[in-house]
């Protein structure tokens, strides 16, 4: 089992910054994919961001591309999103994510997730 606990959610105005961060516990290994996810009002839940906890490979959503960026710190088993550059449609409860599959894929294939943490950007 993991536990993900997200922080760092708030309120900003558009061109602002926020860091959200995901704290793993539990069984933390080397070979986990941890992905940020977000979810507006009466939309689908969407991906943002991933990275391979071995190796830091990171992908990105091509809507956050260059403007949010996913780091981790292995020894204190977090993750992080910085996100730069806000718009309002960057507005959504935000989701942290593992699994151990190996795998960027979609929601699907993350077998653990955080409380999420609101994230919401004002025009």
């Amino acid at each position: 089992q993991v536990q993900l606990v997200e922080s760092g959610g708030g309120l900003v105005q558009a061109g602002g910054s926020l860091r959200l961060s995901c704290v793993a516990s539990g069984r933390t290994l080397s070979s986990y994919v941890m992905g940020w996810f977000r979810q507006a009002p009466g939309k689908e839940r969407e991906f943002v961001a991933a990275i391979r906890w071995s190796g830091g490979s990171t992908y990105y959503a091509a809507s956050v591309k260059g403007r949010f960026t996913i780091s981790r710190d292995s020894a204190e088993n977090t993750a992080y999103l910085q996100m730069n550059s806000l718009k309002p449609e960057d507005t959504a409860v935000y989701y942290c994510a593992a699994n151990f599959r190996g795998s960027i894929g979609p929601p699907r294939v993350y077998d653990y997730w955080g409380q999420g943490t609101q994230v919401t950007v004002s025009s």
